[in-house]
């Protein structure tokens, strides 16, 4: 029994200094990346971030910092993608919205947004407000407070708690619905991969998945588009103002 004890003890010892090994390794090289930044040497910046993602997973700071580091290497698309991809991380960020609107002014094509339905434009920016794990726990919080409201509701002798717990009830109710949907939707949004940005210098939008294929209209890199259906080495993409056609996937990069 005492040396069972020794052996999980001892490994509990030996994953703890694992942990801060590897803590402390990412610190490291966070800190190098940003020495490399303040240098101006982007491009060992860029291969510090690019390592640090690839190592620790994705981190809505570490694309931030990326996008930065990409901006001001004047590489635009790969800035533009990692300013995307820390949205979708932090949703709510001003920030990030700002460095990505500024990498949207050095690009090329400006095209026109299509109207959007206000309802659905109004549902985007309250989702927006907070990323998918912000809403998850807004919900849980909500959900609790929605019982204990429920319980005075249901247990107070008093009528003016009563109503309280009713109100507080069903408006922490309206809560756990809004948090829940606003959720979901945030996490579909961050894994569905249904966007991604131009890469190649320049391309030609056909009207079919083939060089025969009429030509629509010529992007350049750093334009966003919808990516709807691939085939074989195609993909077809919606452009911001509803127009409709097939490209190299190859010269896309999914957000």
């Amino acid at each position: 029994m005492a040396i069972n004890k020794f052996i999980i003890r001892f490994g509990l010892f030996l994953l703890g200094l694992g942990c801060f090994g590897f803590s402390a390794a990412q610190d490291a090289a966070l800190k190098e990346a940003e020495v490399a930044y303040t240098k101006e040497d982007y491009k060992a910046a860029i291969e510090l971030y690019e390592g640090l993602l690839k190592n620790q997973g994705e981190s809505a700071a570490v694309y931030y910092n990326l996008g930065n580091a990409y901006y001001k290497a004047g590489q635009i698309a790969p800035a533009i993608l990692n300013y995307e991809r820390a949205l979708l991380l932090q949703p709510g960020d001003k920030d990030i919205r700002f460095n990505l609107q500024l990498a949207k002014a050095r690009t090329v094509d400006k095209i026109e947004p299509a109207g959007q339905f206000f309802l659905t434009k109004w549902f985007e920016g309250a989702r927006d407000m907070a990323s998918a794990d912000a809403w998850g726990a807004t919900g849980i919080v909500s959900f609790l407070l929605f019982l204990l409201a429920l319980v005075v509701f249901l247990f107070s002798k008093v009528i003016r708690f009563k109503k309280v717990g009713f109100y507080v009830a069903l408006v922490m109710l309206v809560g756990v619905v809004l948090s829940n949907v606003f959720g979901f939707s945030q996490k579909h949004a961050l894994t569905s991969h249904a966007e991604a940005i131009i890469f190649a210098p320049t391309v030609t939008v056909r009207s079919a998945p083939d060089q025969s294929g009429n030509d629509l209209v010529v992007l350049h890199e750093g334009t966003k588009v919808a990516v709807r259906s691939t085939l074989g080495e195609w993909s077809e993409v919606e452009l911001p103002d509803g127009n409709v056609g097939w490209m190299p996937s190859k010269d896309l990069e999914v957000i």
